[in-house]
Order: C-alpha cells, then structure tokens, then sequence
C-alpha cells in the first residue's frame, strides 16, 4: 500500500482457539515464557513458542540468520494470526532486512510490541498499512499492570480502548482527529529515511523512551523537526521517559519544557504523561489506526 494513504483497514481480532506465536527478534531472553503462555492460554489462544526463545549469541536471542528465520516462520504461516515479540533490547535492526513480509500483504496479522520492536511498527504502517499493536511483551508480562493487561487483551480481541486521563498543566489544549503513529523516540529517529519510515502528515504522533541521557532526547526531537517530521502533525501524544539520566553539568530543561520549545512553531494538541511506554502501566495503543484525541483543561480523552 502506498505511505501516502495509509489504510484503516483491520486485521482480524483474534478469538478463542486462534493459534499466536512468540518470537525474540533482538536480545536473548533471562527467564523463560512461562506467564506469557500462561496468560495467552488462559485468554483461549493456542501459543507457539519460537526457537529465538532459548537462543543465544552474544546478547541476542540467536544470531541475525536465526532471528529473521523465525520471525519468517510466523509471517509465512497463515495459521498464526498474532506474532508476539518477547522482548525489546536491541537486535531487531540488524534482522529486519532478512524478513520478507509479503505474506501480510494477504494474510495480515497482529504484530505486538514495543521499544525495539517500533521498527517493525514502523515497517508495516508504511509498506501495508496495517495496524500493529504497541503493548506489554511476554517478558513484561510478570511485573505489568492488571490495567495495562487487559488493555492489550481487548486491543486483540477487538473490544472497546477508550482512554481518559487526568488534568495535566503542562498540556497544549485542542482537538485532533488523525491515524495513530509512532513509538521509541530513539527507533524512530534510527528509521528515519530509509523503507521503514513512516509519512508523519496529519498524523497524531506518539512517542516514549527509557535511559536516554537529556541533551540525546533534545538531538532527536530536533532532529524529527529539522526533517520536517513535526511540522504537520494532527497532535503530539509524550508518553513513559523513564529512567532519563543528565549529565554533570545540568541540561537545564524538563522534557515538557524541551518538548514545547521545539513543537512551538505548532499549534496542534500536545498530551503529556499518556501510560504507555517502559512502564508496568504499559497500556496497549493501536497504532495505525484512526484515533480522536481531545486536550481540554478538565483532562484528556483518547479513543479509537
């Protein structure tokens, strides 16, 4: 499908008996996929389990060959209708160009994620247009929210993701209708130019990210905005930055307040503090999808 019109167009939401895979396409797992298989069973899913899941080389979960091997597997079997990543890190870069993702062209399915895996995201919204869901991975499962649980459970299963959230002083007021993009900050900057990338117009653009130093994070918006990525936004969506770190001599901004400087030139909404990102409260996002994001100073609304 063409970058410039991105389809709403849905994969089908999965139901009891449906047979999902899980797949480790960047770094090597710690503990095994006990809960998450535990979880998906007990949603009625019949799961798969990868071979990237007990790999190892180095820090990934098996080497280049092995992880884009597997994740082909899972494209090319039409009876796996969800393919979940196990975990982020680092890796998925280094594979994605050994994966030919035609088959979901015709037999679409459910890629879940997040970090890493926003390449991936990326990849698919700009080359098929198909929505990818940004949520809890297996590994997270453990230590992830009951709330943030559910939310990914009713992303995939096609119920209702209805988001309110509280007041926030730091928020730019106003309305945006637009389809839903982004993820990690510092993959999205990574993607930028190449088949991956993602046509950022009139899009409602999320971003999260984890253990980043404070000047990187100002580079890397700047750098969305020296190449034109922030100028035609339908509304900006600041989720979990977690874990930041500063340097010794001080930044000298907050993140809103290096955010509001550099989408000044704008007047699109701005929402900050969505949940989502590498947080427990992870709460699942359906990106690529058409969502209504409404700003008001008695608090935020998001919903598809």
């Amino acid at each position: 499908m063409p970058t410039n019109g991105l389809s709403d167009s849905l994969i089908p939401y999965l139901k009891k008996g449906d047979k999902v895979a899980i797949t480790c396409p960047a770094k090597k797992l710690p503990i095994p996929m006990t809960d998450a298989v535990n979880l998906l069973t007990g949603w009625g899913l019949e799961v798969v389990l990868g071979e990237t899941v007990t790999a190892s080389y180095h820090q990934f979960a098996g080497d280049d060959e092995t992880r884009a091997r597997d994740m082909q597997r899972f494209i090319d079997d039409n009876n796996i209708k969800a393919i979940f990543a196990a975990r982020g890190g680092y890796g998925t870069i280094r594979m994605i160009d050994r994966v030919d993702f035609a088959n979901l062209e015709t037999n679409p399915k459910w890629i879940v994620g997040f970090s890493d895996i926003t390449l991936f995201h990326g990849h698919i919204i700009n080359n098929y247009g198909h929505p990818c869901i940004h949520g809890q991975m297996p590994l997270n499962i453990p230590d992830a929210s009951a709330y943030s649980i559910e939310t990914l459970r009713k992303a995939l299963f096609g119920e209702e993701l209805h988001y309110q959230l509280k007041p926030n002083a730091l928020n730019r007021i106003g309305e945006a209708n637009g389809i839903l993009i982004g993820g990690n900050l510092s993959l999205l900057v990574a993607m930028a130019g190449s088949v991956s990338d993602m046509n950022y117009a009139g899009k409602v653009l999320f971003l999260e990210d984890v253990g980043e130093y404070m000047y990187a994070i100002d580079r890397m918006l700047r750098s969305l905005k020296r190449a034109d990525k922030l100028k035609n936004l339908a509304g900006l969506i600041m989720g979990g930055f977690t874990d930041l770190k500063d340097n010794e001599i001080p930044f000298g901004q907050t993140l809103p307040e290096m955010v509001m400087d550099v989408v000044s030139d704008y007047a699109y909404p701005v929402c900050f503090d969505f949940p989502a990102g590498h947080i427990p409260n992870n709460c699942s996002l359906v990106l690529g999808k058409k969502i209504n994001l409404s700003v008001k100073t008695q608090g935020v609304s998001m919903s598809y």
